[in-house]
Parts: C-alpha cells; structure tokens; sequence
C-alpha cells in the first residue's frame, strides 16, 4: 500500500492528461470504430509509457541495475534505428491496393498530386509559426493523410515532435467522414456535387499490372530518389499481389504482415507520447496545423477538377478530386456517399478510388521530394 500511495503521489498533471488522451483515443476506437487497430494500441500505449518509472521503458533500477524497456526496445529497433515498421506495413498496403481503377482511368493521377498541395502550404505556415524547418516540413506531411508516411517522413528528420504528429495523421486518418465532407462543401455548389460521371472501364492488362509497378518504382527513384524506400515498398506489394504466382504471399501481406506490423507500431509510437514531451503548446499548434493540411489537400484536389472543368467537355464532379488525399479506401467511400446525396443515380466510387490509389502514390512521393529537401 505505501508504495502505491508513493506511485499515486508521483503521477503528475501532464501524465493525468496523457490518461486522459489515450483514454479518448481507445473510445474512439472502440464507441465509434475509428482506425481501431491503431488508435486503440496507441491509446493503451500512451497510458503504459506514462507510467511511474514505467517498465516499458529503459531505467536503471536499484539493485538490478539497467533494465530495457520493451516499447522503448521496439522504438529505437523498429522505428529509429531502421524505420523498418513503417516500411514494412507499406508492403501490406501495396497488397492490398487494386490500381486496376487508376490504369484504366489515367487522368485520375493528377488529382493525386493536386491533393498534396495542403503539404508544401503547412510547411510555409510552420516555418512562418516558428518551427524548426525540419519540424515544419515534418509537420506538413500530416497532409498526406498517410500515417506511416507521417513517421518515417518525422523519424528521418529528427523532428522533437515525431508522438504528436503521429497521433495527428491517425486521428484525422480516423476522422475523414467528418472532416472531408465539410471542407468539400465549403468549396462546392449543389450543382456542382451533382454532375454525374458515367464509368466505361477500360480492359486492363495483366502485363500492364505487373509492369506499373515496377516502373512506377523506376520513375520515382529517377524524379525522387528519397522516395524509393516509401514508393519501392508500396510498389513491391502490389507486384505480389499482381504477379498472379505468389497469392499466399500476398494474403500473408494483405493479413498476417499488415496486421502485425499495424499493431506494434500502434503501440511503439506511444513511446514518443511521453508526457513530458507531448503536453506542450507545440502539441496544440501541430494539431491545428495537421488539420489545417489535411482541409487544404482536400480543397487543393477539388480546387484542380474545377480548374480541369474550364477546358472539358466531359465535366468532372469535383469532388473525385477530394479523394486524391491517401485516405484510402475512406476518402472514396465519403465521395460515393456524397454523390449519392446529391443525385442517387450518381455513383463516383469508381473515379474516387482511382483518385485514392493515385494518391496513396503521391504521398509517398511528396514524403520523398521533403525528405529530399530537408534531410
């Protein structure tokens, strides 16, 4: 009982708070199934590492001497020393991503990279607020609405605040039925909401399938070589799953792996949560700014299918656009249920997960073009 009482005694108010969020974010995950497979390792894990003299993390004990923490472990082994973690659930995803909607529909790679705009916008805004231009440039690439991105891009670059915009990318990764339809309205009319696009699917080879990947690898390391490591990842995955003889692999990719790694580096980024480095103003201002990024890759893709619309004859509803952010497979289904609204013989889920993939590859690319300024 003295000993608790002593533990009691210890916890501070930061800590209390950093109670507090991990218990949100595991209500998130569970009440409202919001990104649950991270937002609940990463809630858990936010109380674990905030702990009294947590054991999941490195310190020296009396009489035992030095003790290694086993988030802390996975941290510096998973994360710091290697960005392995990241770059092993991007296998995952490449296994999982069909670009069958995006080779027959090659158009929708623009909106990819329109939707990245909020990017390069909140590293100006960060710069201009104070931070360190690697923090900034850190803080930016919350816009992708690609988490694992949004760590290596922090990790590489030694941001202060790698906790922090981890917990931004998720959330607002979670928040997307939320978030994107509001600043999608705010830039769109109802008429505009309501064009309707027909979709006439173009036969895509399996050639085709199996080379995309591989040269969309060769370009990138060409125009981007920092992103090789992101892009290679994600294109490697999906030649697994294109190959058409490596199946249980790519199920082990799509399921085992990703699954996995979702959940260690859920729970590993939580040693970044400390308390004593994310109750911080700074916390407050990357939340804002991620949210300021995420709105504005949204209305940047919108904002680029209007301006296409002035030279088309064949108009495009805007809001395929919105789905070139990385959000994948929310930010189309979002767009789907939208165009439903407004016309219920609209159906854009087709055109919005050609934008969605393309922007899975965007991310990845602008997460290269920073690391390559930055680094």
């Amino acid at each position: 009982m003295e000993f608790l009482w002593e533990g009691l005694l210890s916890i501070t108010w930061q800590q209390v708070v950093m109670y507090l969020v991990g218990a949100v974010l595991i209500w998130l995950a569970i009440k409202k199934d919001y990104e649950p497979a991270l937002l609940l390792p990463m809630g858990f894990g936010a109380i674990l590492v905030n702990l009294p003299l947590s054991g999941v993390l490195n310190q020296t004990m009396q009489g035992v001497g030095e003790t290694q923490g086993i988030i802390q472990w996975l941290f510096e082994t998973g994360i710091e020393a290697s960005e392995a973690f990241p770059l092993l659930l991007f296998i995952g995803i490449g296994a999982m991503i069909d670009f069958g909607p995006l080779l027959s529909n090659p158009k929708m790679f623009l909106f990819g990279a329109a939707a990245q705009f909020g990017i390069f916008l909140t590293i100006v805004l960060a710069a201009v607020l104070g931070f360190d231009i690697r923090d900034a440039a850190s803080i930016g690439i919350i816009g992708a609405a690609d988490g694992p991105t949004s760590i290596l891009v922090s990790q590489v670059l030694k941001s202060n605040y790698i906790g922090p915009i981890a917990v931004a990318a998720y959330s607002y990764m979670a928040l997307v039925p939320i978030i994107q339809p509001m600043a999608i309205k705010a830039v769109t009319t109802k008429k505009e909401r309501a064009i309707k696009m027909d979709y006439r699917p173009n036969a895509v080879s399996k050639t085709t399938r199996i080379l995309f990947p591989i040269l969309v690898t060769f370009v990138a390391g060409l125009v981007a070589p920092a992103s090789v490591s992101l892009v290679g990842f994600l294109m490697f995955g999906n030649l697994i799953r294109e190959c058409g003889v490596l199946n249980r692999l790519s199920e082990t990719a799509q399921n085992d792996l990703a699954n996995l790694i979702t959940l260690l580096l859920g729970i590993t980024i939580s040693f970044s949560m400390r308390a004593e480095h994310f109750v911080t103003l700074q916390t407050l201002m990357i939340m804002a700014l991620g949210l300021f990024a995420f709105v504005f890759d949204t209305v940047g893709g919108v904002l680029f299918a209007k301006l296409l619309n002035l030279f088309s004859r064949t108009k495009i509803n805007p809001m395929v656009g919105a789905a070139g952010i990385s959000a994948f497979p929310m930010s189309a289904r979002v767009v789907e249920k939208m165009g439903i609204a407004e016309n219920n013989q609209n159906h854009l889920l087709m055109h919005a997960v050609g934008a969605n993939v393309s922007g899975q590859i965007a991310s990845a690319v602008a997460g290269g073009i920073v690391l390559g300024f930055f680094m």
